[in-house]
């Protein structure tokens, strides 16, 4: 039988995301989170108002969405009670986060060049998605106490960089789940997939293509950004 209960959090499970931007003075801010999902070549991100990363996002309209495998969990983690933001907001100073200006230093991860937007991929990172911010909707802007605390960030993908480890034989353009191994954040702590499918899917009869988004003919006639 279900009992009725109130956690503080309701974060059941979800990929995590290195959220790459720039700061107003052109250094580059790597920022973990993972409320983040994805519809075609759009992903939709959560984030604190106060945070560098959403003052980046709000001033610039552009980033990258670097996904992680379970293998980069430790350089994830030295991210984790870091911002970009300076002073520190309040409510993170109360949950113990601390400047840091040289993320990826910090982190241990390496820069790299982007196609179409200025901020860095994450060289180590998989899946490296260069986006930009195509709108910013409020979260909770019906309740006086969390107005403009937390902000909606709606990306479109421009530019999807595959490493060629996870993708599936003989489908250039497929990632393949039994190789993809995403870290997931569940409850605050760091776990992995399963190594094998758990069960055959009805979805999985569908084709690929018939997903296919307008966005991916947008992104082909984009010229890389200027550096």
């Amino acid at each position: 039988m279900h009992v009725t209960r109130e956690p503080a959090i309701l974060y059941f499970g979800t990929p995590v995301v290195i959220i790459s931007s720039l700061n107003d003075d052109g250094s580059a801010n790597l920022a973990p989170m993972s409320s983040a999902f994805w519809l075609g070549w759009r992903c939709m991100l959560g984030l604190g108002a106060a945070s560098q990363t959403a003052r980046n996002l709000l001033r610039t309209r552009q980033c990258v969405l670097n996904l992680p495998s379970q293998h980069e969990v430790s350089h994830v983690d030295r991210l984790a009670l870091t911002t970009g933001a300076n002073p520190v907001p309040g409510a993170k100073a109360a949950r113990g986060y601390r400047h840091v200006r040289d993320k990826f230093g910090v982190a241990g991860l390496t820069p790299a060049a982007s196609r179409t937007v200025a901020p860095p991929r994450v060289r180590e990172c998989p899946v490296q998605l260069e986006a930009v911010i195509e709108a910013v909707h409020g979260v909770a802007d019906e309740d006086e106490m969390l107005r403009g605390r937390v902000l909606s960030f709606e990306a479109r993908i421009q530019r999807v960089h595959l490493h060629p480890s996870i993708l599936m034989e003989g489908e250039p353009d497929r990632v393949d789940p039994d190789k993809w191994r995403p870290l997931i954040m569940s409850f605050q702590k760091f776990y992995g997939l399963a190594p094998q499918q758990l069960h055959d899917s009805a979805l999985a009869s569908i084709a690929e293509a018939m997903y296919r988004s307008p966005d991916v003919d947008k992104a082909r006639v984009l010229a890389p950004a200027s550096a």
